[in-house]
């Protein structure tokens, strides 16, 4: 196992820049994540960090080692990739093993490596088949197996759930931590699902455009995003973001752009009159009494909870609630924002600002 250092990285075809000055550190031992939109940047860092894209500036490290112009089959990695990249041909004990037979490994020991790897992977029974007689779940296993036999100091995976479908993918975040979890190798794990991010990383880093926007554990992210690109692209559904300003007289309130009026926490170090952005998370809005009223537009029950889209002026506010509540659409709601929970961000860098 090895730490992996990246500093300053960036990365241009032609006189176009991708990555612009990137910076993360990952521990030994750490599972962590590089999510963001599609065209972020991070499937390139990730191929940048396995040897399979020029560096343009900057420096990647293994464990103590600079591997800027060390070729991949030398850094020690091993990769999952978005398809499963198996050999049609050969069963899965020899796809498993086919890296050792390329390195000459004896026999024994490569045979030991696949039985140990498919013990872990629950494969055991199935290392006389042919990928044709595989569903998509065992295939991504044999992937998975195939980088574990090679003993890496860095597992690097790219996307590699994205083929599956919604049950098998979260059958498989659950392996997949778990098999980190016996096995401590350092992780870096590329994907756009932010649920993904969250239930399986030891830190995630958010990117966006070429840059990283915030790096922390999954609860620091939610709990605290750093800017507003954060705050609504952490969490599903999404924080409510509202554009209005601080009241200029009067008790301390927010005044929405689009009409309407949400608390604020008493005492809260603000500028009157400054133009934010209030956030809230669906969960943080109460149904029942309150002084703020809302009209129901959409009921989306998903069973342990209830999705209800209601506006307020010419916004749109989303609360979660557990309870099961007799609504329909044309109904009117009071709403409670829970205000410790509210979350406030300068209309024009984007930052959170911090309340007390």
């Amino acid at each position: 196992m090895a730490s992996v250092s990246v500093t300053n990285v960036r990365k241009s075809y032609g006189h176009f820049e991708v990555l612009h000055g990137v910076d993360v550190d990952i521990q030994d031992g750490e599972f962590v994540i590089l999510v963001g939109p599609s065209g972020c940047g991070k499937s390139t860092l990730l191929r940048m960090i396995a040897g399979l894209e020029e560096i343009s500036g900057g420096t990647v490290s293994i464990g103590s080692k600079v591997v800027n112009n060390v070729a991949p089959k030398e850094r020690d990695i091993a990769m999952v990739f978005q398809s499963y990249a198996l050999y049609p041909h050969l069963t899965v004990e020899a796809n498993m093993g086919f890296s050792l037979k390329l390195a000459k490994a004896p026999k024994e020991e490569t045979r030991k490596r696949v039985l140990d790897a498919a013990r872990i992977l629950g494969l055991e029974h199935l290392l006389d088949r042919y990928p044709r007689n595989l569903s998509g779940g065992q295939r991504q296993r044999v992937a998975m197996g195939r980088a574990i036999v090679r003993n890496p100091q860095v597992f690097l995976f790219d996307e590699p759930l994205s083929n599956l479908d919604a049950k098998l993918r979260v059958q498989m975040r659950s392996e997949i931590k778990q098999l980190h979890q016996r096995l401590k190798t350092t992780t870096i794990y590329v994907t756009h699902d932010q649920i993904e991010a969250m239930t399986m990383a030891d830190r995630i880093v958010v990117m966006r455009d070429g840059f990283v926007e915030q790096i922390g554990t999954p609860l620091d992210l939610y709990d605290r995003p750093a800017n507003l690109f954060v705050a609504g692209f952490i969490g599903s559904p999404g924080m409510n973001l509202i554009r209005g300003k601080i009241s200029a007289i009067g008790p301390l309130a927010f005044i929405a752009d689009g009409g309407g009026e949400l608390p604020l926490p008493a005492g809260a170090a603000l500028e009157r009159g400054a133009e934010v952005i209030y956030g809230i998370r669906p969960e943080h809005l109460a149904i029942g009494q309150g002084a703020v009223t809302a009209d129901v537009l959409l009921i989306e029950p998903t069973g342990a909870e209830t999705q209800v889209t209601a506006s307020f002026g010419s916004d749109h506010l989303i609360a979660t609630v557990r309870e099961r509540l007799e609504l329909a659409a044309g109904d009117t709601l009071a709403i409670t924002p829970d205000v410790g929970k509210v979350h406030l961000f300068d209309a024009k860098t984007e930052r959170r600002l911090v309340l007390a």
